[in-house]
């Protein structure tokens, strides 16, 4: 997912993406562990689309926080 993507996306749906996304990367370690994981790359993508959505998160959580001081 790219990072214009994320920043489009409203808070509430940023948490609900990276839960899925956390979600999404447990099935795949698992896989992974049993041997059924063909694409091994997937989890390095997974790992840095999570690393954005928290970033981009963190961002917009700062943006808000002196709007509403």
């Amino acid at each position: 997912m790219k990072a214009k993507e994320i920043r489009d996306l409203s808070t509430t749906e940023l948490d609900v993406r990276l839960r899925e996304t956390r979600q999404q990367l447990l099935m795949l370690r698992l896989r992974r562990q049993t041997g059924q994981v063909e694409k091994t790359h997937e989890l390095r993508g997974t790992r840095r689309d999570i690393a954005r959505m928290e970033t981009i998160l963190n961002e917009k959580q700062r943006a808000a926080a002196p709007a509403a001081k």
